[in-house]
């Protein structure tokens, strides 16, 4: 069963940009129990979501971790931001890139130890896509194939790159974009947090606009959903109302897989 994370409030930090923020997940129409996990913090505003792999519940275990690790790594990095809101440049913006990049690392290593020590996981990994936020930037991790998208003013961005065996056959112009979609290596993960003890880490920096809307999902939404989709649906409606339409969406559409999202606004 996925397990939200508890949010902690730190008063000694106080946010300039405020975000809201909802997230929904569901076990899907075939799968027998869900590996995802999310995290949702708006007061340090971070945004996770893990689709963890690997029998025997070792994927809800790879994907639990790996959302805590990269929560206690960031908490414990504070300084790195405070540094940014004191002084906003290249140096300090490269600082809060690597302490994104340091609790995926983070989860890596927890997730590979766990696994050598343990028989029945051996072999377990999870995706992981994360979101922080400090004033005017918001900053995005990603291994795998969990994605980001950017709403504004009604169009929609991914913000990530899949890390997947298809995405690479794109790349390369073996297939186009549209045969991708039915590729039957369209699962094939070339990234994961936790086979190996370590793991290349894609960071994007965005600049915040007042009333941008952030959807981090696992594949089991964005595999039923269009690109030019997601802006229509979230027009208009709360961000709790935005998360079940999503879920409904993804379930009428085959279900065939765990279904999370988390959808945050930012500004205001």
């Amino acid at each position: 069963m996925s397990r939200p994370l508890e949010a902690t409030k730190f008063d000694s930090y106080p946010l300039s940009v405020k975000s809201i923020s909802a997230a929904l997940t569901d076990v899907g129409m075939k799968r027998p129990h869900n590996e995802d996990a999310y995290f949702h913090d708006d007061e340090l505003q971070l945004y996770v979501v893990a689709d963890g792999m690997g029998g025997h519940a070792a994927g809800e275990v790879a994907s639990w971790e790996a959302v805590q690790a990269v929560n206690g790594m960031v908490k414990n990095g504070m300084d790195r931001l405070l540094s940014y809101r004191q002084n906003p440049c290249d140096e300090t913006i490269s600082g809060i890139r690597r302490l994104l990049e340091s609790g995926i690392q983070a989860a890596t290593y927890m997730v590979f130890a766990i696994a050598e020590q343990d028989p029945e996981h051996k072999g377990m990994g999870t995706t992981i896509t994360a979101m922080l936020v400090i004033d005017d930037i918001a900053v995005v991790g990603s291994v795998g194939d969990s994605r980001a998208y950017l709403v504004r003013n009604n169009q929609t961005w991914q913000v990530t790159e899949d890390h997947t065996l298809v995405q690479l056959q794109v790349k390369a112009g073996l297939v186009t974009p549209e045969q991708a979609k039915h590729s039957p290596k369209g699962n094939v993960i070339t990234r994961a947090v936790g086979p190996r003890d370590y793991v290349q880490v894609d960071t994007f920096v965005v600049p915040v606009e007042d009333k941008d809307r952030y959807l981090i999902c696992s594949d089991g939404l964005h595999g039923y959903l269009e690109t030019d989709e997601i802006a229509p649906i979230m027009e208009g409606q709360t961000l709790d109302v935005c998360c079940q339409k999503f879920i409904d969406l993804a379930n009428e559409r085959g279900g065939k897989d765990n279904i999370t999202c988390v959808v945050a606004e930012l500004g205001g």
